[in-house]
Parts: C-alpha cells; structure tokens; sequence
C-alpha cells in the first residue's frame, strides 16, 4: 500500500509512525523541530489519516507498507520513530530489517499484551451519526458522552473533516479497527534485537512499568528507558519540552 506522508528539512532520515487513532498530523510540531537536525518523514499508517483505508490490517501488514514507503524514498538506513501503535509497528520493522535501521525510538509502547480498554472510544464513534450534524461542535458533544478527557476528545476529533460540503467523515477506519482489536493489542512476538533503543515513556502512563523492564531487555539488549515527568500516554502532546530533548540527545549522539 502507497501510504501518505510528509516531509522536512534536510540530512539523515528519521521517520515517525503515530499511534492508534491517530495521524501524522499529531507530529508536525516535533517534526518542524527534528528536522533542524534531520530530514523527518511523518508517516500515515494504513486505515488512519490520508493514506488508503483496507479491510486488511496487522501489524505485518504496516511494516510492510512502511518498508515499501522506505524503499520507495530510497532510503537506505534511517531512525525510526514509532508512538503506541506505531511503536509496536516499529519494533516488528527492527526485527525484520535491522540492517536498515540506525536507531529505534518506542514511545510508550511495551512488548507485552494489552487488556481491552479502547471500547468506550469505539462505542462513541458507533453512536455518533455524523450525517445528522451540521457542525464539528455537535460532535464534540456528543463525543464528551462517551470521553470524559477534554485532551482525548480534540485527539480524536483531529480525525473528523469536511468530506464534501455539509458532509462530515471521519479519517479513521473503527469498523476494522475495532475488528482487529485483538491483534492490535497483542503481544510482540519474541526476537532479539540488536538495533540502539531508546524507549520512552510517561511517568503518568501504566504502558511500561517497572516490571515490564527486564522483558524488554530481552527483546532489545541494547536498550535503554526514559521516564518523561508530569506526562501520559501521549508523551509528546503532554510534556513535548521534556519529550524532545530526551529523544533529541538519543538521536544525535
């Protein structure tokens, strides 16, 4: 699949993968930063965003799109960056292709399996008829039902755009997504990896614990984790000053 993406500045690649219900547009802020330093790609993965929706979808799936999107810019070695979702993806790439990778950066995502907990932002998208609005505000309403975070709320409804006039469409494919539920959340499969890994995680978020260290150690010997203050899940969104001199000083050094 030809995924959509976007581009800044100049030099060594680092390409950035989102996470779940998210896109690259969640990125460009630390992309505009990085790319002082390197040229970055954001990055849309199938189903989310601008690249093309499919009723097929794993995490096989999206290192392959990603690997053709690579091999399609011409790049032969670069860092990858991946949040959540785009973490996970980014991890089975190293696996597959560690020759092509220079350095791994994982935000707040573990190798371990993960309990359902998704389902009362997929019920909100069930409930929400869209072709019964006329404007973004009505949904965001309708969203606060179902969503108590404020933060969370304007996540999602980044996702929600005029799709002709007076008809609103969501970027994110929730059927399939809820689908593949299962297979989003499950575990890593077991590899060890060489690749330099930096993970990073939010001290507020419970993604990676203390316990999960010694598990991805075994994955990625050649790692090492940072805690990021004052911050959840959404790491760059929440602490982006902290965020970016932790990942910035991996990354150059």
């Amino acid at each position: 699949m030809k995924l959509a993406y976007k581009e800044f500045g100049e030099g060594k690649p680092l390409v950035i993968l989102h996470g779940l219900f998210g896109f690259s547009d969640n990125w460009v802020t630390h992309a505009k930063k990085i790319s002082t330093y390197f040229r970055v790609i954001i990055v849309d993965l199938r189903n989310h965003g601008y690249s093309p929706w499919s009723d097929d979808f794993s995490y096989q799936l999206m290192v392959d799109d990603v690997k053709e999107l690579i091999d399609d810019l011409e790049i032969n070695k670069c860092i990858l960056l991946g949040h959540s979702m785009g973490g996970k993806t980014a991890m089975l790439f190293a696996q597959q292709f560690p020759i092509m990778l220079e350095k791994l950066v994982v935000v707040d995502m573990g190798v371990k399996s993960y309990p359902l907990h998704h389902q009362h932002i997929l019920d909100s998208f069930k409930n929400i008829d869209l072709s019964k609005l006329s404007a973004r505000s009505e949904a965001e309403k309708l969203l606060a039902q179902f969503v108590e975070s404020n933060g969370v709320r304007q996540f999602l409804l980044k996702n929600l755009y005029w799709k002709d006039k007076g008809k609103l469409a969501w970027r994110v494919n929730f059927p399939v997504l809820e689908r593949e539920m299962n297979e989003i959340l499950g575990a890593l499969p077991f590899q060890e990896v060489m690749v330099p890994t930096l993970f990073v995680r939010g001290a507020l978020s419970n993604y990676i614990e203390d316990d999960d260290f010694e598990q991805i150690e075994t994955y990625f010997p050649d790692s090492q984790i940072e805690t990021v203050a004052n911050s959840g899940h959404w790491v760059h969104a929440e602490a982006p000053e902290d965020f970016f001199e932790v990942v910035l000083g991996f990354c150059i050094r």
